[in-house]
């Protein structure tokens, strides 16, 4: 059993997950906040905000006959206004499937064997 819990989700993530799930209902929403990866970076220097790099995993019947780059397309367009704000969005890893994807090789399995 892990003793770490994790952050309460920000404004920022809860945004995210609010616009990914009303729209594409997905069976699996992963939402990690990685800015604390990038603070350092040149672009970060004057930003305030620690929302700014999100991975973000969706699984969803949505995506059925869609290419990899359609799907990704899909997430930028609702989450459009979250990536112009001032200390919003800069940048987004994305990881898109179906379930029947996603059943062959789950995200986490992938991560797990690295």
């Amino acid at each position: 059993m892990s003793t770490h819990s994790k952050p309460t989700p920000g404004p920022m993530e809860r945004l995210i997950r609010e616009n990914i799930a009303d729209t594409l209902k997905p069976t699996v929403l992963l939402i990690d906040n990685e800015s604390y990866k990038h603070r350092h970076h040149a672009a970060m220097r004057d930003v305030d905000s620690t929302e700014t790099h999100f991975r973000v995993t969706v699984v969803s019947e949505k995506f059925s006959g869609q290419s990899r780059i359609q799907r990704q397309r899909l997430i930028y367009s609702l989450l459009k206004t979250e990536m112009a704000m001032e200390g919003g969005i800069h940048a987004l890893t994305l990881v898109t499937k179906t379930p029947e994807e996603y059943e062959v090789v789950p995200v986490a399995s992938k991560s797990d064997a690295s």
